[in-house]
Parts: structure tokens; sequence; C-alpha cells
């Protein structure tokens, strides 16, 4: 990540730790849960950049347009009630030149996991915080013009994760 940054998600704030100052000016960081921005404020004093705590969804962003040279999702996306919404926000706040980095887990490419997922996701819902691990996440992407530059497929079976970078199409 590089410039003004937007963190989507940042739960307890495992990130901060990783935002180099010779490349980040500062981040604004958003999250839903006031219990998670409890966690993070004790991680935001510990930056080297500066955090700037927002208790906000990804659907309803409280930026004006074309304000990040950055933004970075980090397993959250499953878990976005509106993630299309969600994806049209960040490409509404990021720069023209823009870069979304995300890591995400996403539905198996094998159809016999990818049924098991479905079966599963109910359960992992309740468990894991809301936790859609079925999502075709890069399509979803893809259709709020996002397009994606670079691609890594990490992990298989049940639970594959994709880190990507993405920018306005």
């Amino acid at each position: 990540a590089q410039g003004h940054v937007l963190e989507v998600g940042a739960g307890t704030g495992l990130n901060f730790a990783y935002y180099d100052p010779r490349q980040v000016e500062c981040v604004e960081a958003i999250e839903p849960d006031p219990a998670m921005l409890r966690y993070a404020q004790r991680r935001q004093v510990q930056s080297a950049v500066p955090i700037h705590l927002h208790q906000a969804r990804v659907e309803e962003l409280p930026f004006p347009a074309a304000s990040f040279d950055s933004a970075v999702a980090t397993l959250v996306f499953c878990s976005v009630e509106e993630p299309a919404r969600g994806f049209a926000e960040i490409r509404r706040v990021l720069k023209p030149e823009g870069l979304l980095l995300l890591v995400e887990h996403i539905r198996a490419a094998s159809p016999r996991m990818a049924r098991l997922q479905d079966l599963l996701t109910p359960l992992v819902k309740r468990c894991a915080g809301n936790c859609h691990w079925n999502r075709a996440t890069l399509v979803t992407l893809t259709k709020a013009g996002l397009r994606v530059i670079s691609r890594r497929d990490e992990g298989r079976g049940l639970l594959p994760l994709v880190i990507v970078q993405a920018v306005k199409e």
C-alpha cells in the first residue's frame, strides 16, 4: 500500500504494523464493530504511520470520491452484508490510478468442494461472524468496475485463498 490508504474491516488492527512509513502517509481504517475498534485502538498507537479509526461499513464509506491511493481488505468481504455495494464504494473512493489490495477466501473451484462449502456456510456464518466462505468474490469485484491486475491463489480444498491487486476500470 502507498500514499493515503483506506483499510476496510480493520478488526483488531493487526495490519497496522505492516504499513511502511516510507510508502504510506496515513491510513483511514474503518470497522463496523465497536468492540473491534477498541482492540484496534491499542495497535493504533503503536503504528509507525498515522492511523485514523472510523466506525463505518464499507457499503457506506464516509469519504469523498477519489480520495485514496490504495485500499486494503484482508479477509473481510466474506462477512460484508452487501459485497457488490462495498466494492462499488471502494471504487468510488479510489483515485483513478488507485490500487485495491485484497486477501480473501473464495468459492472453491472444485464443484464437490463448492457444494460442501454451500452446505456448511449457514453454520460457519453463525460461528464465524457472518463469514460466507462460498462467495464468488472476484466475480463481484469485477462487476463493481474493478479489474484484477495480479492474482495469486493460495490454499486448496474447502478454504482457498486469493491474493489480488485490482484497479478501477
